[in-house]
């Protein structure tokens, strides 16, 4: 049964960003909190916390392509990769600043996202899917075997660097450049999906012949998607390479496609708040496991060669809850339990 969004009666009330004031002031709130997060929080859970905001920049990437336009990825980490490995070579070799480092990371993942999207036009489900498989698997290989440029498992360490007199290493001041880049993310995610591009992914998804019939230029929004995504996958990429200050290829792996796969997929496809719900949602997963089989690892330590794949099997189990029961996703709870307080205490 689908779910029952908003209710709206004009073209001016679909075109709002915030369908109520209620949504404004609780945004307004949750902003005022992120903002003053580093006052109260240790180091790690700032860590944490910019590793969700540059998980929402990369799945709001994804979910463009996949969520509004339909064409199914399994090599966005392939693109984070490019990202983060162009402002690792840059940076170190050229001794750039920051935000021309952010630009170039996401320019060229954008470039490599028309080289893989152009080849793709006539293909999609199965196909495309395998197509951008080959892409993240042949990723994977140059970074691993071109060590003249890319220095291998070894990785490239990244320096410190400073943005309007903000110091990188600082994880507080770290935190806010992500938190201010996550919500223009979001701002232009929430932005495109309303446009009259947006419209046109979300035809292209639904039904792309026709689309074409009513004047939809299928080649060209499919090659936007590809580069709009790709270029806030290069965006991700780059912070991370920032945050963790060295960049090696097993931190973009396959497995990690799969994870934004899972997080558009838990989140809710084709909404901008369940991207943002997803990507937090499977970001803290990991340290929710950690909390408690940490402890049992411990006392029997026999498991402890078994967690990742007790990890992976909790990931797997928990995709194909959201599939069959929960397509909505979390956006789709959210949203119920919205609908529920509405009447309150009334049935209707």
């Amino acid at each position: 049964m689908a779910v029952t969004r908003y209710c709206t009666r004009t073209y001016l009330q679909d075109q709002r960003i915030f369908p109520s004031h209620s949504a404004k002031i609780s945004l307004t709130l949750f902003v005022i909190f992120l903002v003053l997060l580093p006052a109260f929080a240790g180091q790690y859970l700032l860590l944490v916390a910019s590793l969700c905001g540059i998980a929402t920049i990369s799945v709001l990437g994804l979910n463009i392509l996949t969520g509004y336009t339909g064409q199914l990825s399994l090599g966005h980490a392939a693109f984070m990769a490019i990202g983060g490995y162009t402002v690792a070579l840059t940076g170190e070799h050229f001794h750039l600043p920051f935000e021309l480092n952010l630009i170039l990371a996401g320019v060229v993942a954008s470039i490599a996202g028309l080289v893989v999207a152009i080849p793709s036009l006539r293909l999609k489900g199965l196909y495309l899917i395998i197509t951008t498989m080959a892409f993240q698997f042949i990723v994977e290989y140059v970074l691993l075997h071109w060590e003249s440029l890319t220095e291998g498992e070894r990785g490239i360490p990244i320096h410190a660097y400073s943005l309007f007199q903000l110091n990188l290493d600082d994880r507080s001041q770290q935190f806010y450049v992500v938190l201010v880049l996550a919500i223009a993310a979001t701002i232009l995610t929430k932005n495109l999906a309303m446009s009259r591009t947006g419209r046109a992914f979300v035809a292209v998804r639904d039904h792309d012949i026709a689309a074409e019939i009513i004047g939809v230029n299928l080649a060209k929004h499919k090659i936007m998607s590809f580069i709009a995504s790709s270029f806030m996958a290069g965006i991700g990429g780059c912070l991370y390479a920032y945050v963790y200050q060295r960049i090696t290829p097993e931190i973009f792996t396959f497995m990690v496609s799969i994870e934004y796969v899972a997080m558009i997929i838990v989140g809710g496809m084709g909404t901008v708040v369940g991207g943002i719900l997803g990507a937090c949602f499977m970001t803290l997963l990991p340290q929710f496991l950690g909390l408690i089989f940490g402890p049992l690892s411990s006392a029997y330590p026999f498991m402890s060669s078994r967690l990742g794949a007790i990890n992976i099997m909790i990931y797997g189990m928990i995709i194909i809850f959201f599939l069959l029961f929960e397509p909505e996703g979390l956006f789709g709870i959210w949203i119920r339990i919205k609908n529920y307080w509405k009447p309150w205490p009334f049935k209707y």
